[in-house]
C-alpha cells in the first residue's frame, strides 16, 4: 500500500482530501480484502474504486446498474489517461 494516498489522489483527481468513508475503503481494497461501499449517490464511490484500480496490478471489477453513468466515468478515465 503507498505511504501517502495524499499524493496520488492529487496528481490523478485534483483533490486534496479525502470524502467521509474513502480513504478507509481505499485502504481496504489495497490490504487486497473484498469490501462493499454503500453511500448515497455524489458521496464518492467512483473515486474509491478509480484510486485503488490504479494502485493496483490487474483487473479491477465494477458492478453497476447504470450504464451511462459507467460509460461517462470510463470517457472521463480515458481523457485524464
Amino acid at each position: 500500500m503507498p505511504p501517502d494516498l495524499l499524493s496520488p489522489l492529487l496528481t490523478h483527481f485534483g483533490f486534496s482530501s479525502f470524502r467521509p468513508g474513502q480513504k478507509e475503503a481505499i485502504h481496504s481494497l489495497l490490504e487486497g480484502r473484498h469490501t462493499l461501499v454503500v453511500m448515497p449517490t455524489g458521496a464518492g464511490k467512483s473515486l474509491i474504486y478509480q484510486f485503488a484500480a490504479l494502485q493496483l496490478e490487474g483487473l479491477t471489477l465494477v458492478i453497476s446498474p447504470l450504464i451511462a453513468l459507467m460509460k461517462d466515468q470510463v470517457d472521463s478515465l480515458t481523457r485524464r489517461g
